[in-house]
Formats: structure tokens, C-alpha cells, sequence
């Protein structure tokens, strides 16, 4: 049985650093990559499950429709346009610059998300920091 000599004059590859290299590529990658989180659920809100919570105070109750339209307290009328500055003079004429009021928006499920965004600047705005939001009780289908 003939065994075969290696020459040693024959060129060996070290992979041992190209492993690392490419290791190391693949860590930089990993950290500069940012990820898009999309998601395909379509959920319907707002439902919520519990009892509701005890109000000590009766709250200023800001209602935003489904075009983004809003009213205050329940007035049948809503006011005359969506902007912010609206919404605060509305606002402070009800708080009477008291800013220790509970403030609860109630929107539409459909409600734009800036409308209610705009609602909290108007609260920021104004100091009020007792700030909640409205949801009906989820029915149990049965």
C-alpha cells in the first residue's frame, strides 16, 4: 500500500481569518440594519374588557367624530374648525385656568390619529395632566 507524501512545497490556505472576517462583516451588518416592523393585523378599536374606573371629579369630556371634528362636554355642536388654537380657547374657557381638571377624549374608532394627537397638545398646553380616554365594554358573543 503506497502512501502518498505531501510535498512541502505545496501552499496551504489558512481559512482561520477569512472565518473571522467574515464574521465580523456579518456582526457589522447585523448592527447597522434596521428592521421595518409591518404588521397585516387589522384590529378595531377601542374595546376594552373590566369594569369601569370611579371618577372622583366629573371630567371635561372631549369627543372627536370620525372626520376629526370636535366637541366639547357633549355639546351638540362641534366647534367651528379642527385647529389647535380653537380647540384651546375652547378649552380654557371650560378649565377656567384650573389645570387640576380630569380630561377624557372620547374618539371615534375611525377618528384620524392626528385629531386625537392634537386633542393631548391642546391638554399639554393648557397644564392638564389628568389625562384618560374613553372606550366602550366589549359584548361577549355568544
Amino acid at each position: 500500500m503506497k502512501s502518498r507524501r505531501q510535498d512541502k512545497n505545496s501552499p496551504k490556505v489558512n481559512l482561520t481569518p477569512l472565518i473571522d472576517t467574515v464574521f465580523l462583516l456579518l456582526i457589522f451588518f447585523m448592527m447597522t440594519t434596521t428592521f421595518n416592523k409591518e404588521s397585516q393585523l387589522h384590529i378595531n378599536l377601542p374595546e376594552v374588557e373590566g369594569e369601569r374606573p370611579i371618577e372622583q371629579q366629573k371630567p371635561i369630556r372631549i369627543i372627536i367624530d370620525a372626520n376629526g371634528q370636535y366637541a366639547i362636554n357633549d355639546v351638540e355642536h362641534s366647534l367651528i374648525n379642527s385647529q389647535l388654537d380653537t380647540l384651546e380657547r375652547a378649552l380654557s374657557n371650560v378649565i377656567n385656568n384650573k389645570s387640576d381638571w380630569p380630561l377624557l377624549i372620547s374618539a371615534d374608532e375611525h377618528a384620524p390619529h392626528y385629531a386625537v394627537m392634537r386633542a393631548m397638545e391642546a391638554a399639554r398646553n393648557l397644564g392638564l395632566t389628568r389625562l384618560s380616554f374613553e372606550a366602550q365594554q366589549r359584548l361577549d358573543e355568544k
